[in-house]
């Protein structure tokens, strides 16, 4: 991105000049893939547009403007930890990575990509290695390995709500109720999926801390890293969003009114659901049994 930013002021292009990914990525030397990627960054930033059959237009001057200096919105960070997350499960990223790479790939500046790379090891999806690179954790891959972790869960966090000593605090669960009312009114963009996840895995680990119990909890935590790259990527549109969310605060309300019994069997319906939506064929399948 920083490179097609000083080609156009060096041409001194001004506003309503057209860019084309074929023109751009031959004085780049690179494929029109990462010149794609770097237009449409440019498109979230307000300074190029999309037109129907024209490729990419300048909507105002760039001759005063220092990417490096730009302050990364929390969207543009989101979006890019959703491109991550979508490469790396389609196997287009490699387990071991380095910035330089990275940065090539989807042209962006070493200080952005810091920030979005350290709020991926900050969940624990990527992490450091001695000296230079990056390396990928383990995540949910296949679709077996989901269907598992699905019957995991079923298992797991029902029988969390029913357990001897199990307790929301009030504060966690008002919280909760807020975070989740937010995320109903708040429009949908395909970067809310990486809150729309942490808030979503913040309420399934905040049931499963309830049955204190440390075991219960850290299989939780587990599932939930394995996890994220999937919803990072989600597939699923708003409605399901919608739903998910109901579930949730129905759970909560029964929970508070003491039904307990109640509550354990939305839980498991909640995780049936999102089962079945995530892997029809299995259902599918099923059926024909």
């Amino acid at each position: 991105m920083p490179q097609i930013v000083e080609l156009v002021r060096g041409d001194g292009l001004g506003p309503g000049a057209r860019l084309t990914e074929a023109d751009l990525a031959a004085r780049l030397q690179v494929s029109r893939t990462p010149v794609r990627a770097a237009l449409q960054h440019l498109a979230r930033r307000g300074l190029v547009e999309a037109r129907p059959r024209r490729g990419f237009v300048l909507r105002k001057s760039v001759t005063s403007l220092s990417l490096d200096d730009a302050p990364a919105t929390s969207d543009e960070a989101s979006e890019l930890c959703v491109e991550i997350a979508r490469d790396r499960l389609a196997g287009r990223l490699p387990l071991e990575v380095s910035e330089s790479d990275l940065m090539r790939r989807y042209q962006v500046t070493r200080p952005f990509l810091l920030k979005v790379l350290n709020r991926l090891a900050g969940v624990a999806l990527i992490e450091r290695k001695p000296g230079r690179g990056w390396l990928f954790s383990q995540a949910i891959d296949d679709p077996k390995a989901r269907a598992e972790s699905f019957a995991f869960r079923r298992l797991l966090e029902p029988a969390a709500i029913l357990m001897p000593r199990f307790r929301l605090d009030p504060a966690w669960m008002a919280e909760m109720r807020e975070r989740h009312r937010a995320a109903l009114a708040a429009p949908w963009r395909k970067s809310s999926s990486v809150d729309f996840f942490e808030m979503n895995a913040a309420f399934h680990q905040g049931i499963a801390a309830g049955a204190d119990n440390r075991y219960l909890l850290l299989a939780l935590e587990q599932q939930n890293r394995l996890r994220r790259f999937v919803n990072y990527d989600w597939t699923f549109g708003h409605e399901r969003v919608v739903a998910s969310c109901n579930e949730h605060l129905e759970i909560l309300d029964r929970i508070e009114r003491g039904e307990l019994e109640v509550a354990a069997a939305l839980m498991r319906s909640h995780i049936d659901a999102a089962s079945r939506l995530a892997h029809p064929q299995l259902e599918r399948a099923d059926a024909d049994d």
